[in-house]
């Protein structure tokens, strides 16, 4: 998973984009955006302890779980598509809580769901006898060239594209990890 790929083929570098998940989940959240906020501004009208405000209340309450059945339904039909056409699925364990941290990210991290997306991919592949591993967050897999295995110092999250200095590749962040992840997996599985 990363900023631009939620996840990769390392193949064929293709995969359901970022981008194509941020344009589902808020697509999903605006359609829903606009109602929550009316309610919600009716609601902080209301007199507190009155049944309109508890009916209010119960409006805006109506309207979050639409928002998290929507969410969970796409969660729910993207982690079996992966799980039905793969047999090793390997994530990065990614350190959600603290990305929350980020004001920047959090929003964006928040509606897509990435813990809940990781638990229904592991409980998934784990019922169909599949194969789900999982990468250290601290393995160096997006600064690490593929080709000469030449690691750069540092890679800020601002940067999609870089070019290795000793084989002059040039890299996609995340279709360079995935092909790390991947290599990892099979030396894990090989004992290496």
């Amino acid at each position: 998973m990363g900023k631009t790929f939620w996840f990769t083929d390392k193949e064929t570098g293709k995969g359901l984009s970022g981008y194509e998940v941020k344009k589902i989940i808020p697509q999903l959240k605006k359609e829903h955006e606009k109602n929550l906020k009316i309610k919600q501004q009716q609601l902080s009208r209301k007199q507190k302890g009155s049944n309109n405000r508890n009916k209010t209340r119960k409006k805006v309450a109506r309207v979050h779980r639409k928002i998290t059945n929507c969410r969970e339904d796409f969660l729910h039909k993207l982690s079996r598509r992966i799980v039905n056409e793969n047999q090793v699925i390997v994530v990065e364990n990614l350190h959600v809580k603290g990305m929350m941290q980020n004001h920047c990210l959090a929003k964006s991290i928040q509606q897509v769901g990435w813990g809940m997306f990781c638990t229904m991919l592991k409980y998934k592949a784990e019922n169909e006898g599949k194969i789900y591993q999982e990468v250290d967050r601290f393995f160096p897999s997006s600064k690490t060239c593929h080709v000469c295995l030449n690691q750069v110092g540092s890679l800020p999250l601002d940067i999609r594209f870089w070019t290795c200095e000793k084989c002059q590749t040039r890299h996609d962040r995340d279709i360079n990890a995935a092909i790390k992840c991947d290599s990892f997996s099979r030396n894990r599985a090989i004992g290496g």
